[in-house]
């Protein structure tokens, strides 16, 4: 009786933590969206998108400097790894998905690039039997399938351009979310070997920004007042992002917060249809909904099997 009443305090935190994390990954998802927004908002201007990739660099590169000073070793001790080659691959990956996405925000709808970025789960559960030793059961490959049918409903290649962009973006997109579940897969690696998360973090926003300097130097740009303000503006909106999705995986399971990801999608609909008047039709509607079914259901089949 008294273990019993001892335990009943504990009930109201716990549940707060809980309501406090999903505000978290709400919060993420919008500002995942706000900086989306923010990037598109440079579409009538000629700053090429490697300049921009260096802005948001350096950007989060000086936050994560103020975040990590105090910390134990400081921002030198963060960069201290035994696995360079693993960063190189995941800073290259990465660097190519966040190149495409840039693009893809500046060429489709918001919502059209958010809801495509969410084929991620289906291209991590197809590497996963190649490249982790997973097995994937009938199910998780019907999932799979329902997603990519999902992705076909969004970008219908039997068209000739999806809202006014060719084709040739739409795949670049999605190459990028291919990238993004490889590059998904090298940070499991990485943190499978010790490697700490600010570690894995600041040596990509580093090698980003060593990448994009070498690719925009020779044809720099010189940016507005308005553009390097959007520019740096998308940057600490994603700095904040990456904070409210640490603190919402940090604060409750990932069971519970996980299916308020795709609460972006909404954000990005919100904001694409009243900034630029970008409405998705029904198709694109129905492909978004088929490709959040799949991806929750794969999520919850994993996390089903992980319990397993």
């Amino acid at each position: 009786m008294a273990s019993s009443l001892a335990a009943l305090p504990a009930l109201p935190s716990a549940a707060a933590a809980r309501r406090r994390a999903i505000w978290c990954v709400l919060g993420e998802g919008f500002c995942f969206a706000i900086a989306a927004a923010l990037i598109k908002s440079t579409r009538p201007t000629a700053i090429p998108i490697s300049e921009m990739v260096v802005i948001r660099s350096v950007v989060i590169s000086l936050v994560m400097a103020a975040m990590l000073g105090r910390a134990p070793g400081g921002f030198a001790g963060m960069l201290r790894t035994r696995h360079p080659l693993g960063h190189l691959v995941r800073t290259v990956l990465g660097f190519f998905a966040m190149l495409t996405s840039y693009l893809g925000y500046l060429r489709l709808p918001l919502a059209t690039v958010t809801a495509l970025n969410f084929a991620m789960p289906m291209f991590l559960t197809a590497l996963s039997v190649p490249l982790l030793g997973e097995r994937v059961g009938w199910r998780r490959w019907l999932a799979v399938l329902a997603g990519f049918a999902g992705v076909l409903l969004i970008v219908r290649p039997w068209r000739d351009n999806v809202g006014g962009a060719p084709l040739s973006v739409v795949g670049l997109v999605l190459g990028g979310v291919f990238a993004w579940a490889l590059t998904t897969i090298t940070i499991r690696r990485l943190g499978a070997a010790g490697e700490r998360n600010a570690t894995i973090v600041l040596w990509y926003a580093l090698g980003s920004l060593v990448i994009s300097l070498a690719i925009a130097l020779p044809a720099w740009v010189m940016p507005s007042a308005r553009e390097a303000a959007l520019l740096i503006a998308a940057g600490l909106v994603t700095a904040a992002a990456q904070w409210l999705m640490t603190e919402g995986y940090r604060g409750a399971e990932a069971t519970a917060v996980a299916p308020f990801e795709y609460g972006a999608i909404v954000h990005a609909t919100l904001l694409g249809a009243l900034l630029w008047g970008e409405w998705p039709d029904r198709t694109s509607i129905a492909g978004i909904a088929v490709l959040v079914a799949a991806g929750l259901y794969i999520w919850q089949r994993e996390t089903r099997v992980r319990r397993t």
